[in-house]
């Protein structure tokens, strides 16, 4: 008997991660299924910027001090300035990257002098700001990189790229989720995540192997950039190890900071956080590797 609710609360989580799964793949699905670049970019810049609001939230109900406004604004300063760069066809520069770095470090360095000395959270203002920033700013817009690329003529000519890392990413989750609930039992991470098992991860690399190797068979000129099957099945292995990497590594954020999940507004999946968390892992790997290895 006392199984009984723990049975019908995994099958709600279930049902209502089910359901927030095919919202969410219908909005992307409506976003690329229109190929305006408006549209992806804005979809890109409200999940980041969505999430950097829930990291602010959180970190300052659990104590930890964050300049939320100078975060925010550079968050929405970047993605407007590089979604400006795309849509007109330039590459983005490296002098963005800069500057973004600059003003993260002496912005908020110089906004905590206003502020008098208390100890070890004066540090964790400064060092809670740059680390939110460079995590679900910086490394999330890699997606809206990998979109325009490899051409950057303000077309969406990586297009199918993105959609691939997307469903090879979301699919190393899923897989990950629907093996760790069915035949789980060896904990992986147990202090960071105990929901977490081996048999989920080696469920999340056979899942993205399957989405990988899909796309690829039902787009092959769309996805020609990869030359051969040996790149997709090695980058589709790599992209399932950061997805796992990328979901502990907010687990381990969430769980330091004693909360469940970063908001509440996708059921059985959590808030942007929960949602992006896998991706700027993800994202940067696979616009690294077509840039060096293709």
């Amino acid at each position: 008997m006392p199984d009984a609710p723990a049975a019908s609360s995994k099958t709600q989580t279930f049902w209502r991660r089910t359901f927030s799964t095919l919202l969410l793949w219908g909005i992307v699905g409506l976003a690329f299924g229109s190929m305006m670049p408006w549209a992806h970019l804005a979809l890109i810049g409200c999940l980041a910027l969505w999430a950097m609001v829930e990291f602010c939230s959180l970190s300052l109900h659990s104590g930890i001090a964050v300049h939320r406004f100078w975060a925010l604004s550079l968050s929405a300063a970047y993605g407007a300035v590089m979604s400006y760069f795309l849509w007109h066809g330039h590459a983005v520069p490296a002098e963005l990257d800069i500057a973004l770095l600059f003003l993260l470090i002496c912005g908020t360095l110089i906004s905590q002098l206003r502020h008098p000395i208390d100890g070890i959270k004066s540090v964790l203002a400064v060092t809670s700001t740059v680390f939110g920033v460079l995590w679900l700013t910086w490394l999330f817009y890699f997606t809206a990189r990998l979109d325009f690329s490899p051409r950057f003529d303000g077309s969406l000519s990586g297009s199918y790229l993105l959609l691939w890392c997307l469903a090879v990413t979301k699919f190393t989750d899923m897989g990950a989720y629907l093996s760790g609930s069915l035949i789980g039992k060896h904990k992986m991470i147990p202090h960071v995540s105990p929901a977490k098992t081996w048999e989920g991860f080696v469920g999340a690399l056979a899942f993205a192997l399957i989405a990988a190797a899909s796309l690829y068979a039902l787009f092959p000129q769309q996805l020609s950039i990869f030359p051969s099957w040996f790149h997709v099945i090695v980058l589709s292995q790599i992209v399932a190890l950061l997805a796992v990497a990328g979901d502990l590594a907010e687990s381990l954020w969430k769980r330091s900071l004693a909360v469940k999940d970063s908001g509440h507004a996708l059921p059985g999946i959590g808030g942007a956080m929960d949602l992006i968390d896998s991706l700027c892992f993800t994202a940067p790997a696979v616009y690294l590797y077509v840039v060096l290895f293709l």
